[in-house]
């Protein structure tokens, strides 16, 4: 159960900064295979708050769960963890 003002907070990478104070951030997770038992890279992408534009193409940023920001925002950008070379 999901304990009251905990927000979830995951780090991925930005691959799309095209969008006015909005980034694309792809979430890496590893999961078990039930049958198999081997371990399974997952996917998935969450529009986030970027209110300075700061975060470019391949930057690793932490993201924290908020309140619906728009349709489909509802993660802010919260730092970045490691700058694109």
């Amino acid at each position: 159960m999901k304990k009251r003002g905990m927000k979830r907070q995951v780090v991925g990478t930005v691959v799309s900064d095209k969008t006015d104070k909005t980034v694309i951030v792809q979430v890496e997770r590893l999961v078990k295979h039930q049958l198999y038992k081997k371990y399974i890279r997952r996917r998935s992408k969450f529009s986030a708050h970027d209110e300075l534009n700061s975060c470019r193409t391949g930057d690793k940023v932490l993201i924290t769960e908020s309140r619906p920001l728009s349709r489909t925002k509802k993660w802010r950008v919260n730092q970045i963890v490691e700058k694109a070379v």
